[in-house]
């Protein structure tokens, strides 16, 4: 979740229990070899064992379809012991597909098989490569020939987002469609998509028979969601803690970004919480229009000193 989900808020979500590994933001490679404070700014985690400060593993993503410098870049990244590299053939990003990245790879199986297929020589065995994948591009005829060839290419697991790039994050998602991967594949395939609740949670392991799922926007809008899925509850936090969390968030975002970034990262995650919690309604139409960072804070924070 580019612009979003950065390490702050893996911190903060992977705190409250629940999830075995998490994923950064995608790292685009072009035709040129990154930097390696590139990698450092996007997965600080790196700096303490590729895991986040409440010891969740933390897989690094590279998205890019030249397979030449996917290795460089994957042989470059693996030199700072990610928990896993992670490749991205699920963004439907219309500048990332225009650019051959992300799902537009999903109309060439063979592209796809031979990107991993680098990546996974290119970095030392004991190294995980893992890979995301759509249902296809405009339509889902290519699914499991897209799977295979990314089994094939050597990635250990697959997450499979239940949905083509041209149905975008439109209800429903095909679960279904997750299940014939599974049964195509010999790897471990992850069911993703519209799971936003426990009770979805359930629906979607009975109709895709997969065990495991990834959670993205429903743990942004119920950040308990993981947990609450281990422990088989169904509420989610008070409104008062996590407008704690919601705060604590705030003072990170303050120490680290200019003002001018703030008020839009706050309002974003406030926006998908307003699904789980009505009083992030009233909370987000008090700032909707406000981009000072100081007022933003004292709208939301009263009692915080600004």
């Amino acid at each position: 979740m580019e612009g979003l989900l950065d390490h702050s808020l893996r911190g903060l979500l992977t705190a409250l229990g629940g999830v075995d590994a998490c994923v950064t933001e995608f790292i685009r490679v072009s035709g040129n070899l990154l930097p390696l404070r590139l990698f450092h700014r996007i997965a600080p985690e790196l700096g303490r064992g590729s895991l986040t400060s409440s010891g969740v593993p933390v897989r690094v993503q590279l998205l890019g379809s030249d397979p030449e410098f996917m290795a460089l870049n994957a042989a470059r990244l693996a030199g700072l012991q990610p928990a896993a590299i992670d490749l991205n053939f699920g963004c439907p990003a219309k500048t990332v597909n225009r650019h051959h990245g992300g799902a537009s790879l999903l109309r060439d199986p063979q592209a796809l098989g031979r990107v991993v297929e680098a990546v996974r020589r290119a970095v030392p065995a004991d190294l995980p490569v893992t890979a995301k994948m759509r249902l296809g591009y405009d339509d889902k005829t290519l699914a499991q020939d897209c799977a295979q060839a990314i089994a094939g290419g050597g990635a250990a697991e697959l997450v499979v987002h239940a949905r083509t790039k041209a149905e975008g994050y439109r209800p429903p998602a095909h679960w279904e469609w997750i299940g014939r991967i599974q049964a195509a594949v010999a790897i471990p395939v992850i069911a993703n998509g519209e799971i936003w609740t426990v009770d979805d949670y359930r629906r979607c392991r009975a109709i895709s028979g997969v065990e495991d799922v990834m959670l993205g926007r429903g743990m942004v809008a119920n950040p308990a969601l993981a947990r609450q899925i281990r422990s088989e509850i169904s509420e989610p936090e008070d409104w008062d803690e996590m407008r704690v969390r919601l705060e604590g968030y705030w003072i990170e975002l303050c120490r680290r970004l200019e003002p001018r970034y703030r008020a839009g990262r706050i309002k974003q995650w406030l926006s998908y919480l307003r699904r789980t919690y009505p009083e992030a309604d009233s909370a987000f139409d008090s700032v909707r229009s406000v981009t000072d960072s100081d007022l933003l804070a004292q709208r939301l924070f009263p009692r915080q000193r600004h």
